[in-house]
Parts: C-alpha cells; sequence; structure tokens
C-alpha cells in the first residue's frame, strides 16, 4: 500500500483524494491551499463560520490536515520527512515547488496538469483549449521537475471537448477523468515499475492567464462562441451596442446560416426583447444569435428587457 501525501485545491484536490482512496493507497497528510492564500486568524474564522469544500471534504474523511504555509517551507518538508510518504501528489497549486520540496517522496511528486501536455502547459488549460476550438482535451500525471509542466509524462487520458462545453463543463469532465486515471496510474506503481516518456518539445505550447474579454464581431461565429464559453464559470464576456455593455449568457449561444440580405460584418439583423438577444453577423458571413443577455452590471441587469426594447425602436429590429 502507497502512502500519498495531496496538496492542492478545489475539484482536482478532492478528486485526487477519492481516487487515491479508491486505489487502496494511504492518504497520510494534505495541504490545503487555503493555509497558504489566508493568513492564519482569518482562516480560521472561515473555517468556523463558512467553512469551504475542501476544508469539510477533508475534515469528513478524517485526514491528517497539514499545518503549513508553503509547500516549500521548513515545516512542511519535516512534515513529509516525519509522514516519509512514497508519493506528494500536487493537485492544483499556485507555487513553484522547489527541489528540496519535491526529492523527499521515496517514489517520485507527480503532478496532474488538465491538458494533454506537451500542449497546453500553463495556468487554467480549460479555458485555452476551447478558445483554440479544440475538439479534444485531456489529464497528464507527470514528474514533477524545476519547470513548469515540463516532467516525464507517467499516464495520460483524453477528454472530448463538446461543442456547447463552458470552461465549466470541461472541468468537471476532466476531473471525474483524472480521478479513475490516479486510481489506477498508483495501481499500477504498488505492483510495477513505469517508465516516464520524456515530452516532445517541438510540440509543445504554453498559454498565461491573459485574456481579452470584450467580444468582437469580425471573428468567426465559432471564435465568438468558443470566447464566450471558455471564460464560464470564471469571468466573463462582453459587448458594445449603442452606449450599452452587454453581458452574453454562455449557454444561449446559436450559429445559424445567413438567410437575410444583411451582410456586413458586425451587422445587427435582430434585437429581440422578449428572450433578451440580439442576432449579429459575424466575421465568416454567419449569424449568431446571443440570448439571455444582461446589461453589465449587479443593478443595470435588472433594466435590460427595458433597454433592448428601447434599442429595437432606435434600429428598427
Amino acid at each position: 500500500m502507497l502512502k500519498v501525501v495531496i496538496i492542492g485545491y478545489g475539484e482536482m484536490f478532492t478528486n485526487m483524494i477519492a481516487g487515491t482512496l479508491d486505489s487502496g493507497s494511504a492518504v497520510v497528510g494534505v495541504l490545503r491551499h487555503s493555509r497558504v492564500k489566508n493568513i492564519p486568524i482569518i482562516r480560521r474564522l472561515k473555517e468556523i463560520f463558512n467553512p469551504d469544500r475542501d476544508y469539510n471534504y477533508v475534515k469528513s474523511y478524517g485526514l491528517y490536515d497539514i499545518d503549513a504555509r508553503s509547500a516549500n517551507s521548513e515545516k512542511f518538508r519535516k512534515e513529509l520527512l516525519k509522514l516519509n510518504p512514497d508519493i506528494l501528489l500536487v493537485a492544483s497549486w499556485s507555487e513553484k515547488i522547489q527541489k528540496l520540496t519535491y526529492d523527499i517522496p521515496k517514489i517520485a511528486t507527480i503532478n496532474v496538469h488538465p491538458s494533454l501536455l506537451p500542449q497546453y502547459r500553463g495556468p487554467n488549460p480549460y479555458m485555452q483549449t476551447i478558445l483554440h476550438g479544440e475538439e479534444k482535451s485531456g489529464v497528464t500525471f507527470h514528474l514533477m521537475d524545476e519547470r513548469f509542466d515540463t516532467g516525464a509524462i507517467l499516464e495520460q487520458r483524453t477528454v472530448e471537448i463538446s461543442p456547447s462545453d463552458t470552461g465549466k463543463e470541461l472541468k468537471a469532465k476532466t476531473v471525474l477523468t483524472a480521478r479513475g486515471a490516479i486510481c489506477e496510474l498508483l495501481e499500477k506503481l504498488s505492483e510495477d515499475v513505469i517508465f516516464p516518456v520524456a515530452q516532445n518539445e517541438s510540440k509543445a505550447s504554453y498559454y498565461s492567464t491573459d485574456f481579452d474579454n470584450e467580444i468582437r464581431f469580425n471573428q468567426s461565429a465559432n471564435e465568438i462562441s468558443a470566447k464566450i464559453r471558455c471564460i464560464h464559470p470564471w469571468s466573463y464576456t462582453y459587448f458594445f451596442l449603442d452606449k450599452y455593455v452587454f453581458v452574453p449568457n454562455p449557454y444561449k449561444i446559436t450559429i445559424m446560416e445567413n438567410t437575410t440580405p444583411c451582410d456586413i460584418i458586425g451587422g445587427l439583423v435582430e434585437i429581440d426583447a422578449n428572450d433578451k438577444s440580439i442576432t449579429i453577423v459575424s466575421g465568416d458571413g454567419k449569424l449568431v444569435r446571443l440570448a439571455g443577455l444582461k446589461l453589465y452590471g449587479a443593478i443595470n441587469q435588472f433594466f435590460t428587457k427595458r433597454v433592448l426594447t428601447k434599442l429595437q425602436k432606435i434600429y428598427g429590429k
């Protein structure tokens, strides 16, 4: 039975705990990211009055909750030495983990990255794979080294991207896939020798979190759709119509062939105040219908229908 320490946050963190336990391995300790990002007094107050999912999950399994402010701290390293794990599993983390830390486990420190490495290295590949029109993504388990997402690969699984997926749906599918994959990987590691495969640097790509949230209708219909969907649920896109700023609904996008007389890129074809929608000609000549629109701003959104009714009269649409 392998002994595993898991560090991370969010859905990937909890699914890695679940997958590790599914494999029959022992989770001998966890380090929650909330210990890193919050000062102790704030964290303790949150745990008392508004505990997050990670805290509740760890407590529900009675796991040893390591008290350290950094994965690179002496305190955490001493805990690792005391726990003597076979595997340190990294499941979403904000720090670059130093060699002094990732060399401690007896077998390896393994990072889980939600893309098919070496493609889409970097933060939030859920967003980037949708933005770039990919039809599939995946999850990769690789050895930790001194650079981000570059270590030799131990296991990969593919995840299909549906045309309607937002970042939220892709993430949900990916973490569930990762849960099954870590279970099988730990079973293999406990029974056999696995030979890591070096990443092919000629196929590598890296993307930062830079993102232009404004929708520009000179892009193709599919590009517009991907841009709106990819950033949900972490943020939102917007566009200008007249003097107003609208936020589209990532679940209410329709792409249609243009059978109207309007062939001007960015041309306004229809405004429907009842379902809070507009239809516009995209850069490739197709029509994009965005329904469920909201005016930007917590208060302004309640006046969306009124403003669209006004614009409908102004533009005669």
